[in-house]
């Protein structure tokens, strides 16, 4: 796995893009989605967060490989959408944000629902 992706090389310079900026798109794009309610975290985001640190790649996994890359997102889903629905409109939205920012090619979005977000009930 590549630490960083050389998309463009020319006579002037090279431009190089990050596994993290990649992450960063994918969790923007996924968190726009009707029906997420948020990305998962894992231990190392817990962590992170209760050190009071934020991370705007949390719940993304990106692999580079050459101009491929493969992009595994955790969410939880609000209670009553359509889970494959909503898996579908995140992976198309995930695709088309991180191929026309990044000149990549998305080869595949894996995408793992950790949880369903029951909204609590006001009390009167």
């Amino acid at each position: 796995m590549a630490a960083n992706i050389q998309t463009n090389s020319n006579d002037y310079g090279k431009t190089i893009i990050a596994n993290e900026v990649v992450a960063i798109i994918a969790a923007l794009s996924a968190s726009d989605i009707p029906g997420v309610f948020s990305l998962s975290s894992g231990l190392v985001d817990d962590i992170t967060s209760s050190l009071g640190m934020k991370s705007s790649k949390r719940g993304v996994k990106v692999e580079l490989i050459d101009d491929m890359a493969k992009i595994d997102i955790s969410v939880i889903v609000n209670y009553g959408v359509r889970i494959p629905e909503v898996a579908k409109n995140i992976r198309s939205s995930v695709i088309e944000s991180v191929e026309n920012m990044t000149g990549l090619t998305v080869d595949a979005v894996d995408i793992y629902v950790q949880g369903v977000h029951l909204e609590k009930e006001v009390k009167s």
